[in-house]
């Protein structure tokens, strides 16, 4: 049994129990231990700057006892610890990732407005946590694009091929074995490029487009080798397709059982953690659970 545990963030909503059982079985899969936690926000006068008051205590808590209650007649759960924490959730949760290998929780939770898609804590564990975040939606988004080519267990990855990240790509090709999934690579590219000739004008470019994706379908082969190599038992299918990134994943997440993307790297002149606008945007959209993967440590 793996020792880091998969988390699963829960307040009693609906979104926060179907992010519950999807944490269920990912817990299972890695044979790892489930931590349900539970923070029970301050009240308006409460000290927002203190992350957690006293010892957990579990017993008592009606979040955590519904729970335990969903809980009892599952066949085979994963081994099961009981959390209670007070403090600012959207600063709470994100701490909970220091000791995990995975958060998961909802897209919203009780509070905030009903037509956000994305709650704030959903978004400050996706950008701040040190451990993957899985964000599960609310069923029924609707998508627009192609259906999937072929029916089956599928993880989708985006990659990019300027500048791919192995973590990201590490926990598509774990998270695609682990489900006995095919693994689609998205690489996209920009397309129609145009320049600017003079003020106003705009000419089409001299690059033929069948060579710039056949040199991003290149890239991204020659970065998927070293996970085929150590996951030989996954098909990874490697698409360089035109267009918005963004858009691309938001599409392809029809019918997947997980979209899998990246988070941006520290820079020294922007050393505050980021999403990115594609990452955000699938999290706003996709109708699959999304996982938000960390960046790999810089090499020295």
């Amino acid at each position: 049994m793996s020792a880091a545990p998969v988390i699963a963030a829960v307040d009693g909503s609906a979104d926060s129990l179907r992010a519950l059982d999807w944490a269920v079985d990912a817990a299972r899969r890695r044979t790892a231990p489930l931590r349900v936690v539970h923070v029970r926000q301050y009240a308006a006068w409460g000290q927002a700057d203190v992350l957690v008051a006293g010892p957990p205590e579990a017993e008592g808590d009606p979040v955590l006892d519904e729970v335990r209650t969903r809980l009892a007649d599952r066949a085979g759960p994963p081994a099961l610890e009981y959390v209670a924490l007070e403090g600012v959730p959207g600063a709470v949760l994100p701490e909970l990732g220091g000791d995990a290998q995975l958060l998961v929780l909802g897209s919203r939770g009780r509070g905030g407005f009903a037509s956000l898609l994305l709650g704030s804590n959903g978004l400050a564990a996706a950008r701040d946590a040190e451990c993957p975040v899985v964000v599960v939606p609310r069923p029924g988004r609707e998508v627009h694009g192609e259906g999937p080519a072929e029916p089956g267990p599928r993880v989708v990855v985006g990659l990019h091929a300027d500048s791919p990240d192995e973590a990201v790509l590490s926990f598509a090709f774990t998270e695609a074995a682990l489900r006995d999934a095919r693994l689609q690579v998205i690489a996209a590219y920009p397309w129609p490029v145009q320049t600017w000739s003079a003020p106003g004008q705009l000419v089409p470019p001299a690059v033929d487009q069948d060579a710039v994706a056949n040199e991003t379908r290149v890239l991204a082969e020659g970065f998927l080798a070293p996970h085929r190599e150590r996951h030989p038992g996954v098909r990874a299918d490697a698409e360089a397709l035109p267009g918005d990134a963004a858009g691309l994943l938001v599409a392809a997440s029809r019918d997947a059982d997980l979209v899998v993307v990246g988070r941006h790297r520290r820079r020294l002149l922007a050393p505050a953690r980021m999403m990115g606008s594609v990452t955000q945007a699938v999290l706003l959209h996709a109708a699959s659970p999304v996982a938000v993967v960390p960046p790999a440590p810089p090499e020295e």
